[in-house]
């Protein structure tokens, strides 16, 4: 299997804090954006994972030089960026018909098994249940549990199923030929080409496609759902299920602090006369003195004193 992670975008949303970093490299729940999703991707062994690159590509790749962990990676650059068919397109070069993809946009969170992969048949569009289908594209399902078709944003209810944005592709040489076709008869959608639009295309020519739900679908598009996903992960991912979990390096000086779980506190800290959580991330290198701080993403190497804070991203932008 092969992972695609389109990570072009400007995340124009998330200013000033991406004015330096490209989106999927803004840091939450102790980690970046793409090191949550590459590490859930680790466990299907991947042969290669391609990144598709475009706003700061120059420090997408040299966060990727740092990360042999990763095992093979590749960056393709989408310098005309044209839609996600387009960012696909740019991958399939490096991929093959015989061996299925797995496609996952690089800056939203999930909670999903995709374990279950390892040994799937068909092509798997992940959907999570939402209460408005109007703000998202679905998927709508026959009796058979098998997808008949998708829709974007439908203003009558057809189903309550979105698309979150991870897609295993099994019938890879099927969506080469859709995306190919869209693109040599100028094809958009909304001035762009769409990859659910191949996908659509890929149902209509008898690809067989079922949904599987994640449990959660978390939002890093604007700060305050940052924050709120960094909630979630202490609380909930990797581990940290534990509430009671506070998580400190030894290297910390500190002194007359009260900790509330749970928060993450990053190397080399400097902090004094605060209350820390709950819920916090404080990256490394980061001084507190005279701080009240609860649910927060401190990023490394920030100063605060003579504060309270509440809900917020602290950034050096």
């Amino acid at each position: 299997m092969k992972i695609i992670l389109p990570v072009a975008g400007k995340g124009e949303r998330m200013r000033p804090y991406t004015n330096n970093l490209p989106k999927c490299l803004l840091p939450v729940g102790g980690k970046t954006i793409i090191d949550w999703i590459v590490g859930d991707t680790r466990q299907l062994a991947p042969t290669e994972t391609i990144f598709i690159t475009g706003y700061k590509a120059e420090v997408m790749d040299r966060y990727l030089a740092g990360k042999p962990e990763w095992g093979k990676t590749r960056t393709v650059l989408q310098s005309d960026p044209q839609g996600l068919g387009q960012a696909i397109s740019l991958a399939l070069p490096y991929t093959s018909d015989d061996e299925p993809l797995l496609i996952i946009l690089g800056d939203t969170l999930f909670d999903a098994d995709l374990g279950r992969l390892a040994g799937e048949s068909e092509n798997v569009l992940y959907t999570y249940k939402v209460q408005d289908p109007r703000r998202f594209g679905v998927a709508v399902t026959g009796e058979n549990g098998r997808i008949e078709r998708l829709v974007e944003k439908p203003q009558e209810f057809v189903s309550d199923e979105a698309i979150v944005g991870i897609y295993y592709i099994k019938d890879v040489k099927a969506l080469r030929e859709s995306l190919q076709y869209l693109m040599d008869n100028d094809i958009r959608t909304r001035g762009e080409f769409q990859l659910t639009d191949a996908l659509q295309m890929m149902i209509e020519k008898g690809c067989k496609f079922r949904t599987s739900p994640v449990q959660e679908w978390l939002d890093c598009g604007l700060p305050v759902t940052l924050v709120q996903t960094n909630t979630w992960l202490l609380q909930n991912k990797d581990g940290l299920n534990n509430v009671n979990r506070v998580a400190i390096d030894q290297s910390e000086t500190i002194h007359n602090v009260k900790l509330i779980p749970p928060c993450i506190i990053g190397k080399n800290a400097t902090i004094e006369n605060c209350t820390i959580g709950p819920n916090v991330t404080i990256g490394d290198n980061c001084t507190l003195k005279n701080v009240t701080i609860m649910d927060c993403i401190m990023w490394d190497n920030e100063e605060i004193v003579h504060s309270h804070i509440d809900g917020q991203v602290i950034a050096s932008c």
